[in-house]
């Protein structure tokens, strides 16, 4: 027990949570439990974990804001090789903290591991070359259930780090760079709508 500490409710936001995992290293190298379920419910965490997800992307890849509609999904994200920038908006019908955002680097050094609950956008920025990244879903992936707000919405700030460009109302990422690089978004992540059509459409 007490592999883990957790600093709760992050930037004000109820249920958001940092968690740094015991790292025991020597010479050889390190150690660390990455999940056990009786420190998370100690820490009061109660989730059940049903499938594992890990993806790889390339620096100035961004993927997000993405939500599940009708099956949300708590996350538990990690990174175990390079570096991103993680996000999540809260988009909780009658949450105190609605359209607030919080953003944290996570990486294969620091080994933060980033608590999301169930009812929030999600995305994330590749700030290494390249950037492998793991996360724990408290439900499963349901085809045609996904749902998305543009990644720079102006409404919300989101303040994405070396990235710069002019919003033209739309999340396309046409004359966005990332540290001088065309920034890389898929098709799909390029037509959420903004966070007003969003909030309209619920």
């Amino acid at each position: 027990m007490g592999q883990i500490t957790v600093e709760k409710n992050v930037n004000g936001i109820e249920g958001l949570c940092v968690i740094t995992p015991a790292v025991h290293g020597d010479n050889r190298g390190y150690f660390m439990e990455t999940y056990n379920a009786n420190d998370m419910e100690e820490a009061g965490l109660d989730i059940c974990f049903v499938q594992d997800n890990q993806s790889m992307s390339t620096k100035g890849v961004l993927r997000g804001l993405h939500f599940q509609k009708n099956f949300p999904q708590a996350k538990l994200v990690r990174v175990i090789k390079g570096a991103v920038f993680d996000v999540a908006v809260d988009i909780r019908l009658g949450s105190n903290t609605y359209g607030r955002w919080y953003g944290i680097e996570l990486s294969e050094e620091n080994k933060k591991q980033f608590l999301i609950p169930a009812g929030f956008a999600h995305g994330y920025l590749v700030l290494s070359d390249t950037a492998e990244f793991c996360y724990k879903c408290d439900d499963f992936y349901h085809a045609n259930d996904e749902g998305g707000i543009a990644w720079n919405d102006p409404t919300i700030g989101i303040k994405w780090p070396g990235v710069e460009g002019t919003y033209n109302n739309s999340a396309s990422a046409e004359g966005y760079t990332k540290d001088g690089v065309p920034l890389n978004l898929s098709e799909k992540d390029q037509k959420w709508p903004s966070f007003e059509d969003f909030r309209k459409g619920i």
